[in-house]
């Protein structure tokens, strides 16, 4: 088991490298960035009566500042169940399902009202985007808000999203808006994912209970012991912690997109990073960042079943690349639909790759372990050889 500090010196990565090289880094990284997803929590924007209209007028000045400078941003914005729980006379944020979905509608008028007021002072318009677990799940509507949320964009009008908390169950919910920013970042072909916070980036510890906590400046790999330390510090405000905003990170440096987690109430933080200064903290993307196709694949909010394999696939799809044959599938399990994301599972019963299957479940309980003739002769030709292609499929590096 290692120890706190072995921990720390896995993070920081590149702790023994001068702070030149920490500046230049920063600089390749995020001098060139011409779309960013923008991240604001709840910590943020909210005070103890509602939203905070300064910190939000002044979080738009800045990016205004930035949008002048040839810069395009989506906001994914937390806020609305925060905004509302004061409006309906709430002394705290409900629990019961009903109350939050009333306190995110009447929350999120408040919360676009607000960023429109902000945003006009510059002459710049913003959309309203609500997205739900569907709208990620299924390729035809992610293409479908691929494609709206990239004309406002377009026409240099800045998205302002969020998911659609006012119709939303707990088994359809994406369940942070970090996760929801993380999927953004695909939808829009961004060069870089803020995460906006209350504290100053990712600790050695959690800050609001050690006064010694330590700010790390760069995560070069996010290793299990990186997660270890990102101990969830969820609030009465939000509903994630930092643990949210690593797996964010981890999201976008597997697309090959860098991350930052910065601190939202410091003045000027927004312009300090886009201008590579030494603030919050950056994640290193990864040198070849998964297709936009296979990184949606991947990180799908809805796996709708699972295949287990035999070892003889196992090792075609996860050693030599090889697309998933009817032949080695040894069980089928749950009832899903052609085009749909599905697990496989390996020999041992674990998860190694995910992808889109081209059959329902149905046909491949009829086909599973057997050859192509034989499928053919009971299914007829029209039907592919591939339960899923190699171009379908991703795997999953536990």
């Amino acid at each position: 088991m290692k120890t706190r500090m072995e921990a720390k010196r896995l993070v920081m990565g590149v702790k023994d490298k001068p702070t030149y090289f920490n500046s230049q880094m920063r600089q390749k990284l995020i001098g060139n960035v011409k779309r960013a997803v923008i991240k604001i929590g709840s910590g943020v924007l909210t005070a103890k009566d509602g939203l905070n209209i300064a910190v939000i007028e002044r979080i738009a000045s800045e990016i205004a500042i930035l949008k002048r400078r040839g810069i395009e941003f989506a906001i994914v914005s937390s806020g609305s169940i925060a905004a509302g729980v004061p409006k309906l006379g709430f002394s705290q944020r409900p629990t019961a399902m009903a109350e939050l979905q009333a306190a995110a509608s009447v929350g999120q008028t408040s919360l676009m009202r607000a960023y429109e007021r902000s945003f006009e002072k510059y002459d710049i318009m913003v959309g309203q985007i609500l997205l739900t677990n569907r709208d990620l799940s299924y390729r035809h509507r992610f293409i479908n808000a691929k494609n709206t949320i990239s004309t406002l964009l377009e026409l240099g009008i800045i998205p302002i999203i969020n998911e659609n908390d006012t119709v939303v169950v707990d088994e359809i919910r994406l369940g942070d808006n970090d996760f929801l920013a993380a999927q953004i970042i695909n939808l829009v072909g961004a060069d870089l994912l803020l995460l906006l916070t209350d504290t100053g980036g990712f600790y050695d510890k959690d800050p609001n209970l050690n006064n010694d906590a330590k700010l790390i400046s760069v995560v070069e790999n996010i290793t299990e012991e990186v997660s270890h330390l990102a101990a969830d510090t969820s609030t009465s405000v939000g509903s994630g912690g930092m643990k949210t905003k690593v797996e964010a990170s981890e999201m976008a440096v597997e697309m090959g997109i860098p991350a930052v987690i910065g601190n939202g109430l410091q003045e000027n933080s927004i312009i300090d990073i886009f201008e590579a200064k030494d603030v919050g903290t950056l994640f290193l993307p990864k040198k070849e960042g998964l297709k936009s196709k296979k990184h949606w694949i991947r990180y799908s909010p809805n796996i709708n079943g699972s295949i287990e394999v035999d070892g003889g696939a196992f090792e075609a799809i996860a050693k030599r690349g090889k697309s998933l044959l009817p032949g080695g599938i040894v069980m089928v399990n749950g009832k899903f639909k052609e085009k749909e994301i599905v697990s496989l599972m390996g020999p041992e019963g674990q998860e190694f790759a995910r992808g889109q299957v081209n059959y329902d479940y149905h046909d491949l309980l009829k086909m599973k372990g057997k050859k192509t003739d034989e499928i053919k002769r009971e299914l007829g030709n029209k039907y592919p050889d591939e339960v899923i292609h190699r171009d379908n499929l991703v795997l999953i590096d536990r």
